[in-house]
């Protein structure tokens, strides 16, 4: 009866081809809704944010679904508001190179687009064929090639946010040199859409790279020390590299067929300025390593393979095997104690898990697959060895039934009141993606 009454609400809103009930489906990832409404324009988002406001109604955000089981202690609220059918390009200025998209639009649809105009979006998100542009920003997710890319907050320069009321706000600008006010967009990008829901994204552009290598340099004694040494030398000199990942000898098996510690060395720049700085890393190379090099479409194939490798919240996983995925920031060469950590793991025969760091920012990605015991215990284990290195750790995939187990952002920070007093400020009803961040917000 309740989403009897919820769908004939919602049909004065948006046409009824736009709804699909739910009420009797389930999802293992969870945040799901009752009745999923695909809104086809800013009005409609804020229409149906109003009503949700206005009558006690709880609100969960999807688009590609591939954070799907990033966070969220809540099975299934009263509306799932899908932005997958809300996409297309609003406006592009290709002398200023810039570009205003909606929200709903995938991010390789966007690129594929770009590409056209010899133009891209300097961000390199997991699946992004399913990926759209405001989970990506939402999550604040970022890939590799962050080191030369920067993240999300470095290439947004403006957003357009749907309120919880329906009320519609807009944050930055659309052009590059924009210094009115306060830089509103870094409140939302990495909120988890529990603030408001991104409807728009202004973001500049960055001329598609002349040529493109790849440098694989693996390390058949496993000596972490000879890694950083090298490391050091490749960032204290001049050289540009795009990415300088560290991949765990389990996923470089995947990647390459060799079973040992690989670095993965981007380029992208004009062909002689590539091709002289991969003499560069020859001629630093350490002994008794071995050394391969990608051009061109060697190099993007092995990074479209690389952008699948973690789990997909918008595909359910085959098999009795579960799939989890955390995120780790430490200081930069801490990175190989996390991936060495990561790696014992793996020895031990406990579960599989592939991992991932950038020597130049400290990120790193842990993909783990296994038993639910096994996960868990990864976990905690992962979790008291960064704890120990000063760093943070947050799961970014997993099953609804673990999550109601696992604290997935950890500890509250410091600064946690700041965060829930804007939250109360901005949703005092709780109707957006309730307790999809951290503390439960």
């Amino acid at each position: 009866m309740i989403t009897t009454d919820l769908l004939s609400d919602l049909k004065s809103i948006v046409s009824e081809e736009q709804l699909i009930d739910r009420k009797n489906t389930s999802h293992p990832l969870g945040n799901s809704g009752q009745v999923t409404v695909y809104p086809k324009s800013e009005d409609e988002i804020a229409n149906v944010l109003k009503y949700a406001n206005d009558n006690g109604k709880k609100i969960a955000v999807v688009a590609g679904g591939t954070k799907r089981g990033f966070g969220g202690l809540t099975e299934s609220v009263d509306i799932l508001l899908s932005l997958a059918k809300y996409k297309g390009i609003v406006e592009h200025t290709v002398g200023d190179m810039t570009l205003t998209v909606k929200a709903g639009t995938p991010f390789k649809e966007l690129q594929e687009y770009l590409a056209e105009h010899n133009q891209k979006v300097s961000l390199d998100p997991a699946w992004p064929e399913y990926a759209t542009v405001g989970g990506i920003i939402a999550s604040n997710e970022s890939g590799p090639k962050r080191l030369g890319y920067g993240a999300s907050r470095d290439v947004v320069i403006g957003l357009r946010m749907v309120y919880p009321d329906g009320s519609v706000n807009r944050s930055g600008g659309k052009v590059v040199k924009n210094v009115a006010g306060y830089d509103m967009n870094k409140l939302f990008i990495g909120s988890m859409g529990t603030l408001g829901v991104v409807s728009e994204v202004t973001v500049k552009l960055r001329p598609l790279a002349k040529y493109e290598s790849l440098v694989l340099l693996s390390f058949p004694e496993g000596d972490v020390e000879k890694i950083r040494a090298f490391a050091t030398k490749l960032l204290d000199s001049v050289m540009e590299p795009t990415s300088l990942e560290l991949l765990s000898p389990s996923l470089a098996e995947r990647m390459t067929g060799q079973n040992q510690y690989t670095l993965a060395i981007s380029f992208e720049d004009v062909e002689n300025s590539v091709h002289y700085q991969e003499e560069f890393v020859k001629n630093i190379q350490p002994l008794h390593t071995n050394m391969v090099i990608f051009q061109q479409k060697e190099a993007q194939a092995f990074w479209d393979k690389f952008y699948t490798i973690g789990p997909n919240g918008a595909v359910l996983a085959e098999g009795s095997e579960i799939e989890a995925a955390m995120k780790i920031g430490v200081i930069n060469f801490d990175v190989l104690k996390v991936i060495k950590e990561c790696q014992s793991l793996v020895d031990s025969g406990r579960l599989a898990i592939e991992a991932h760091g950038g020597l130049g920012h400290g990120l790193c990605q842990v993909n783990l697959k296994g038993s639910a015991e096994e996960i868990e215990s990864a976990i905690n284990h992962l979790r008291n060895s960064v704890a120990q290195l000063g760093g943070y750790s947050i799961v970014t995939h997993l099953p609804f039934s673990l999550r109601q187990k696992i604290n997935v952002w950890g500890e509250k920070p410091s600064h946690f009141f700041l965060l829930e007093g804007i939250k109360a400020k901005i949703d005092p009803n709780r109707v957006l993606n309730n307790k999809r961040f951290v503390g439960g917000i």
